[in-house]
């Protein structure tokens, strides 16, 4: 199902934009429109009245070019659908940079700075940049909106809502305040060979967030932030992740799940042929006491573990605030877990960690050629289980702790 899904996109995308002379493919350019891309001028209405008409053309596909060797500041904006058009392809050529200061967010939410919202076929490819200058937004607390005072939430770089057959390609993304991409109850998505860069020491910088998201692929991209690389949330499934190589950051997650309470499922989700490098965890599971729902169905294959921290982890005890951190009898049921083909080294001498609580547990955690060594000087790697129960074979350090 995956493999066709990708070679449909790029079959139409030859099609319908590279090919001339196959159909018409109305065309948009944000210049035509008023934009100026010096990178100081807010073009921001310019790609409104530019994204109401290519939204608003009722061919099979409409496309908008943002032109090479410009830079287009942008306001806080989201582009709304639903388009009339089939396919919505936008061509990223040049660069779009965000606001530097927080004042300049004064009157708009904060939750993002570009989104996109209700976009079905909506295609965004090209060797461009996405640069939200996010670095003022890491030292203090947000001002712009909030009361005096108090702290508000940085803004996500791109944010997708309810967006269904959808591809992203090619470009490159740096220093967003919060996290680079997050999807939001979207379905039969692609995002592929892109370059998601913020500093490791970047709060709170995820490279792409999942939630209430199904039938996603996130393949062959580069992601080097300050917080997960990608982080998968409850409500999803059948993601597959393959191809990424991830690190500074902390590493690739299912959760938080269940938090405040809350009935969280993950599953179907399949990582593959990732190498995270210097990463503060490597994969892990980590649900919060006091939730319910379930995270089943998970796979990690073929993974390079390159002096990370901690680099298998399911922590059913994720409780990150310090605060009530009680062991209740309610919890997200970890099971159907499978790790094989995984090999590296880890700067921490405990390089398999499976804290699952002791009234739920996790069930069918299944190791298979699982080799880890220790770099750190004159200890051994070890693992540790608590209410673990599965099937370990070929795996070094032994899983002796493993329950049948």
């Amino acid at each position: 199902m995956f493999n066709t899904m990708e070679l449909f996109f790029t079959v139409l995308m030859i099609l319908n934009v590279v090919t001339p002379g196959l159909g018409i493919t109305p065309t948009f350019n944000v210049l035509q429109y008023g934009a100026v891309g010096d990178g100081k001028t807010n073009d921001s209405p310019a790609f409104q009245k530019a994204w109401h008409d290519v939204c608003q053309s009722k061919s099979h596909m409409s496309r908008l070019i943002i032109p090479a060797t410009k830079t287009f500041l942008l306001k806080p904006v989201t582009f709304t659908g639903p388009c009339k058009s089939n396919y919505t392809y936008i061509q990223l050529s040049g660069n779009i940079v965000a606001p530097k200061t927080k004042s300049e967010y004064a009157g708009f939410h904060t939750n993002t700075w570009l989104g996109f919202s209700s976009v079905n076929g909506l295609i965004v490819s090209g060797r461009g940049t996405i640069d939200a200058q996010g670095s003022a937004w890491w030292q203090q607390p947000c001002l712009g909106n909030s009361s005096p005072g108090t702290k508000c939430r940085p803004p996500s770089a791109l944010t997708l809502n309810r967006c269904y057959r959808f591809q992203f390609k090619g470009y490159t993304s740096v220093n967003p305040a919060r996290s680079h991409m997050t999807l939001t109850s979207c379905k039969n998505g692609i995002i592929s060979n892109l370059r998601l860069i913020a500093p490791g020491t970047s709060p709170n910088t995820d490279g792409i967030d999942i939630s209430g998201s199904r039938s996603i692929q996130i393949l062959n991209s580069t992601i080097a932030t300050g917080d997960d690389c990608i982080a998968i949330s409850g409500g999803s499934s059948l993601i597959k992740i393959s191809g990424i190589t991830c690190g500074p950051g902390h590493g690739i997650s299912i959760g938080s799940l269940g938090i405040s309470g809350e009935n969280d499922i993950v599953e179907d989700v399949h990582v593959e042929n990732c190498t995270l490098t210097e990463t503060l965890t490597g994969v892990r599971i980590k649900t919060v006491q006091g939730g319910s729902g379930f995270a089943r169905r998970i796979s990690f294959e073929k993974i390079r573990f390159v002096r990370a921290n901690s680099p298998i982890i399911i922590d059913q005890f994720y409780c990150p605030d310090k605060v009530d951190c009680q062991n209740k009898t309610q919890g997200v049921k970890v099971s159907d877990v499978t790790y094989r083909g995984i090999v590296g080294t880890s700067l921490t001498s405990e390089v398999i960690n499976l804290s699952c609580d002791q009234n739920v547990g996790c069930s069918n955690i299944v190791f298979d050629r699982v080799y880890i060594s220790s770099l750190v000087a004159g200890q051994k790697a070890f693992s540790f289980c608590n209410n673990a129960h599965g099937t370990a074979t070929h795996t070094k350090p032994a899983l002796k702790c493993l329950l049948k």
